[in-house]
């Protein structure tokens, strides 16, 4: 929805490097084979008009998170700011979690954040698959189990995992680690033709069992699964590992910086063994890719796990992965987050490599920031109690003006009725009022905002003790905005509507999820500290006019920012809070 300018980007650590990169020229022979290849393609195709490549490889099994928006905001705008190319390529190599829903939404929500991987002008499209270089790996491995690097293990997994060892202790060479390489190389084809079940053996690289990196240890590189993948079908019964598989995608992609988070950094070692190896029997020309990590983006009062996620969804803890109080980007959008709040927040966390964990009222102010200059106001009420005016005719009509939007004059005005009785904030009545309430209260005057100054002269209750009228006398000559008006002086403003032309709607009120700043922390279990008050749903008057057509937003005054839901109609508007005006958390 907003547009606002561009900051200068502020520079960190990886501005430096990318800098630095270009300044020696380090790229300045790369070349670009429009379709990726090994380095006998590579030498002959024409020179790389990119100057850096970036990647955003998300694995295609679950919805993007707001975790995922700083590394697509990232890597996108990285790529633009030095006249490169961003790639989104799907890490497609565990088929059994994967699906193409996933693939859709991920699409979806990169392109709604801003970015784009094609451009018809240029006729260039940089979105790539894992499972497009499937026939690749498999010569891969099958080169690094001839050149006695990789090695067909056949014991059980569980096995492997105690033979590695852990922190304590190091690992233990496995009985198979040397085996004849025609040995390997038979029982990895035969692993291809699927002639052997999940589980029973697996392809692993040789490196070195007593390495303090756990990741060195001789790391399982390709694993059997019959299963069906979402693009190839059962034409594969062994796949990739993800390690194993993501430098190359690197390397056959031209990346100049792959960039990660800190949970990765251990494995750059293998990152750079791979490639040099492949580099060393002929596959890959220098420069290589090189990996980079920065602290990925933790935030209090919410999960990110795809586990936990998925658990919410599945068990209906949430109404769906779209649900407004998921950080997922489909549930932040839904509730009325839009790509440039993101963005600015993003930008105000910066990239470092040191870890820190940020408050929800971070994002929250982002939001703000990003409405207060170009939503529309409008009123609603939200716990409706009437307001009867005792001095005017039952069929009395006014028309009250207010502006569209106070910092842009030239949007122009609302129009919208005053009447007898009228909706207000059961808030803004008090029988007994405590110190400090300028609103309604038996012989207090305040303003109706936009139209005259009131004084309560009385209250109606019902038979359980509940008031369920107020009764006020309107001041003449106190109109907003005429000659006068400010003769009578009052410390008060109150929002309405009128009774007449209200438009009834429903509202979701939408809080944290999580009562606990760090709900999955240690041996916590998450869904222990569920807020029970996350959803409110309650029964709202809106200003006549209003559109309530799926995605428009406005700043009910007084309330907070809010959007019309996706499910919204004008027979039944679907109103969801976005965020109030100011941090209520306590």
């Amino acid at each position: 929805m907003t547009n606002h300018p561009t900051e200068t980007p502020v520079s960190n650590f990886l501005r430096t490097i990318i800098e630095n990169d270009l300044s020696a020229e380090r790229f300045q022979g790369k070349r670009w084979a429009g379709t990726p290849g090994p380095a006998a393609i590579q030498e002959q195709a024409p020179k790389d008009t990119a100057r850096i490549r970036t990647r955003f490889p998300p694995e295609p099994n679950g919805y993007l998170h707001i975790g995922h928006a700083k590394s697509i905001i990232l890597n996108f705008s990285l790529a633009k700011d030095y006249g490169g190319l961003c790639h989104l390529r799907f890490d497609d190599t565990n088929p059994e979690k994967e699906d193409q829903e996933y693939v859709d939404t991920i699409k979806d929500s990169v392109k709604w954040l801003g970015f784009d991987w094609e451009n018809k002008e240029k006729d260039y499209c940089n979105l790539y698959f894992a499972s497009d270089y499937f026939d690749y790996m498999y010569e891969f491995a099958q080169a690094l189990i001839k050149n006695g690097d990789a090695y067909v293990d056949e014991q059980s997994p569980e096995e492997i995992a105690q033979m590695r060892g852990n922190f304590k202790e190091l690992g233990k060479d496995s009985p198979w680690r040397n085996r004849p390489i025609e040995e390997s190389l038979q029982r990895f084809q035969e692993m291809r033709e699927g002639k052997h079940p999940n589980g029973s053996m697996a392809l692993r690289a040789k490196i070195n069992m007593q390495s303090p990196n756990i990741n060195l240890r001789d790391p399982i590189i390709y694993r059997i699964r019959h299963a069906t993948h979402h693009r190839t079908g059962d034409a594969w019964p062994i796949y990739p590992m993800y390690t194993y598989a993501h430098p190359i995608e690197d390397a056959l992609e031209g990346i100049t910086h792959s960039i990660c988070t800190l949970e990765f950094e251990d494995q750059r070692p293998f990152y750079d063994w791979l490639l040099e190896k492949l580099r060393e029997l002929g596959f890959f020309k220098d420069p290589l890719p090189k990996q980079y990590e920065f602290a990925r983006l933790k935030m209090k009062h919410i999960v990110t796990s795809k586990r936990k996620l998925l658990k919410l969804v599945q068990d209906g803890f949430v109404s769906g992965w779209d649900d407004p109080r998921m950080p997922t980007i489909v549930g932040l959008r839904r509730r009325g987050y839009t790509p440039s709040a993101l963005r600015l927040f993003i930008d105000r966390l910066g990239v470092s490599k040191a870890d820190s964990v940020i408050d929800y009222s971070v994002l929250e102010q982002a939001l703000r920031d990003d409405l207060d200059p170009v939503a529309n106001r409008a009123v609603a009420v939200l716990d409706p109690i009437k307001l009867v005016i005792t001095n005017l005719p039952e069929d009395y009509e006014e028309a009250c003006f207010a502006p569209i939007n106070p910092h842009n004059p030239d949007a122009g005005k609302r129009e919208f009725p005053l009447t007898r009785e009228l909706w207000i904030e059961r808030d803004d009545f008090r029988e007994d009022p405590p110190k400090k309430y300028f609103r309604l209260f038996p012989g207090n005057t305040v303003r109706l905002k936009y139209a005259y100054v009131v004084r309560c002269t009385g209250f109606v209750k019902n038979e359980q003790g509940e008031v369920t009228e107020v009764h006020v006398e309107y001041i003449p000559d106190t109109k907003s905005g005429t000659p006068g008006s400010d003769s009578v002086k009052v410390k008060g403003n109150i929002t309405w509507v009128s009774t007449k032309y209200a438009i009834p709607a429903t509202v979701n009120l939408y809080d944290r999820l999580f009562t606990d700043e760090f709900p999955d922390s240690g041996d916590k279990d998450f869904l222990a500290s569920l807020n029970p008050n996350s959803l409110q749903v309650v029964n709202a008057w809106l200003e006549p006019g209003i559109d309530v057509t799926p995605g428009n937003q406005w700043q009910f005054e007084r309330l907070g920012y809010f959007i019309a839901d996706k499910d919204s109609t004008p027979e039944q508007p679907i109103i969801n809070r976005s965020v109030t005006l100011r941090d209520s958390w306590v």
